[in-house]
């Protein structure tokens, strides 16, 4: 009777431990199926800017770290910008240089451009630069907006109907209007944006700077 009872007392020492379960180290780690999902690389993101926009004073990168926490990092520029160009957001830093440095040897190879004429009065334009050629005096200038245009009276008698010349194609100046009045002719040069001006008497005529 002792020896059976020692039988089955051992018995159930060793079949505590089933074999077809883990041990109980085992059953104490969770088992989860959780994958990790990775965002998409950056490749180039732009950033376009109101036609007020003259300098860029610092840019904020909002970012996730390893643990899920949000930081920010800002670095200061101080760098005056053309708002008809986007700003890139990109990594891949040679490519971005490549794509600014030949869009500003396009700009400074570009030469103006006739938009249109008038017999006594013919207008050209390159980039931010308007160049009138006439023999009349310019009385005045000024500046009125929405939309945004230049006001130039020149002296001169004529009976001239109102004109007006639109841009075939992208352009700063967009519109050109002529009226006449007693004793000068007004031209009104519609821009596509908000900007300052300057005029700048030439010997052929006038150069109206955009800044």
């Amino acid at each position: 009777m002792i020896k059976i009872w020692l039988l089955l007392f051992s018995f159930s020492l060793f079949a505590r431990e089933n074999p077809f379960f883990p041990i109980n180290s085992e059953l104490d780690i969770p088992l989860t199926s959780q994958e990790l999902k990775k965002a998409p690389m950056l490749k180039r993101a732009t950033l376009s800017l109101p036609s007020t926009a003259r300098e860029i004073q610092s840019i904020t990168v909002t970012y996730k770290n390893l643990d899920g926490t949000i930081a920010k990092k800002s670095v200061d520029l101080q760098n005056s910008i053309d708002w008809h160009l986007p700003i890139f957001i990109s990594q891949n830093y040679n490519l971005t240089e490549k794509t600014q440095t030949q869009s500003q040897q396009t700009r400074k190879r570009r030469k103006f451009k006739k938009f249109t004429s008038l017999g006594f009065i013919t207008f050209y334009t390159n980039d931010k630069t308007m160049k009138i050629e006439t023999t009349d005096k310019l009385l005045r200038s000024f500046l009125l907006v929405k939309p945004h245009r230049i006001v130039c009276d020149f002296k001169r008698e004529t009976d001239l109907r109102s004109y007006v010349k639109k841009a075939k194609d992208a352009n700063i100046f967009q519109k050109i209007t002529v009226g006449t009045h007693r004793g000068y002719y007004r031209v009104v040069i519609e821009l596509d944006g908000s900007y300052r001006y300057t005029i700048e008497e030439e010997s052929k005529g006038y150069l109206v700077v955009l800044h």
